[in-house]
């Protein structure tokens, strides 16, 4: 990655919470240390952040500017519902009695609430749309990590890095995606990559839930390989094309 693109990421990194820490650069660039602080180093002294204590932070009259590249939620829950009903119907029905699993925020991954009730789950969520969604289960306990709240997608992001979240760890974690392409699952938004590589750490089985539109489009930055998805849920509008995509990865492809 040339030090141009690498500029551009951290910059766009900053914008959500105004910080970004040394920890998560790394996982967002996969640049050495030693690299990242010429990095820095260089946008400091262009005037474009600040350098501090455990990562860099955005220069204080730019600091009211924050905002979560992607489509807001509230747009993007109303594109392909009932595909995305489905998705979460099916991704409900991989879940066990009793066991601790990740949601990750996401249109998608909210459609499999509905049906979690009565299991007695732990569920970890950076979503407030999902926490709502499952406040009236009596039986789901419900944990959240610390950060900052995001009015446009109503997630909690924690930029100080791992220890701003639970010591938890679960079989399995559902996450939606912007795209996915043969390089990869992609985000919109450089900071949701750095949240969504620590729950990635923490699972044993990663499950992606997308709608077949998600497949039309390639851009964005990569969150991970498809060699770290174990298992792909989607719609049966999924070209044969991009299925074979999929299977090929070695990945188990559920279409409803």
């Amino acid at each position: 990655m040339h030090a141009a693109e690498r500029e551009r990421m951290i910059i766009e990194a900053l914008r959500p919470t105004g910080f970004i820490s040394y920890r998560d650069l790394e996982a967002l660039l996969d640049a050495s240390p030693a690299t990242i602080r010429r990095d820095l180093t260089r946008l400091e002294e262009d005037g474009k952040l600040v350098r501090v204590h455990g990562g860099a932070k955005q220069r204080e009259e730019e600091a009211d500017t924050r905002n979560l590249l992607g489509t807001p939620f509230d747009l993007n829950i109303t594109q392909n519902l009932s595909w995305k009903q489905a998705i979460g119907r099916a991704a409900a029905a991989l879940c066990r009695p009793g066991e601790g699993v990740m949601i990750d925020g996401g249109t998608t991954t909210l459609q499999m609430c509905p049906h979690l009730d009565g299991l007695g789950l732990q569920v970890l969520t950076n979503s407030l749309h999902i926490v709502n969604a499952l406040l009236g289960q009596a039986s789901t306990r419900i944990l959240v990590p610390s950060g900052a709240v995001f009015r446009e997608q109503n997630i909690i992001l924690a930029p100080a890095g791992e220890e701003s979240m639970p010591r938890f760890h679960a079989p399995r974690l559902f996450m939606g995606a912007a795209a996915v392409g043969p390089q990869g699952v992609m985000q919109a938004d450089p900071v949701l990559v750095a949240a969504e590589r620590r729950l990635i750490d923490r699972a044993e089985k990663v499950i992606l839930l997308v709608d077949s539109s998600k497949f039309r489009t390639e851009s964005g930055t990569i969150v991970c390989g498809l060699s770290e998805i174990d298992t792909l849920i989607t719609d049966g509008n999924i070209s044969d094309h991009s299925a074979a995509i999929i299977e090929d990865a070695g990945i188990e492809l559920i279409r409803c």
